[in-house]
């Protein structure tokens, strides 16, 4: 699987922008973890584009990503990458054991809230979001509520990583690094 085809597979089941936007926001993130870690940048980018391809024909969580493996099977994407997949999901009862489940399900949820940082600055620019800026959102229970704080913690402890001083910090520059992609460059 290249990412042209995980592309492909993108746009056809996500019409929503924003939702194909969180995921290109994820791809980013996974590319900058694998870098981290030495991995292949392009087989966790793939996993990142693709997690999530299946919540507008499955939109509970008792069915995504379950009922789109099926999918992702029939398209060609090896069982290593459908299975790191599924460990993200809550309902699956697979368990992420790998660097790279644990990456995944470290900075989906943070992406969103990082997203939406940028989204209620003036200049809507990703590239004007601090750390800083992230945290004190991240204080304000009400906003982004969706994001389970808790989550992100619990996971960065899996992960091994601290959430102020690395985790924010390498999701948000990932992010930046791609804001006109995500629509957060501050164009309209």
């Amino acid at each position: 699987m290249n990412r042209e085809d995980a592309w492909k597979i993108v746009t056809e089941f996500v019409q929503s922008d924003s939702l194909r936007k969180h995921m290109l926001a994820v791809e980013a993130a996974m590319r900058a973890y694998a870098n981290h870690y030495g991995e292949d940048a392009n087989s966790w980018g793939l996993i990142g584009l693709l997690h999530d391809f299946d919540w507008e024909i499955h939109p509970t969580l008792d069915k995504h990503p379950v009922a789109g493996a099926p999918i992702l099977r029939d398209r060609g994407v090896s069982e290593e990458d459908i299975r790191t997949i599924l460990s993200h999901g809550f309902e699956t009862g697979v368990p992420r054991t790998t660097l790279r489940d644990k990456a995944l399900y470290a900075v989906d949820e943070l992406t969103g809230l990082i997203t939406a940082v940028a989204l209620v600055r003036p200049s809507k620019d990703i590239r004007e979001v601090s750390v800083s800026s992230v945290r004190k959102k991240w204080k304000d229970k009400a906003f982004a509520a969706g994001v389970d704080r808790h989550d992100v913690e619990l996971a960065c402890q899996d992960l091994g990583v601290e959430l102020w001083e690395f985790h924010v910090p390498l999701v948000l520059k990932a992010m930046q690094d791609r804001a006109a992609e995500l629509g957060l460059d501050g164009v309209k």
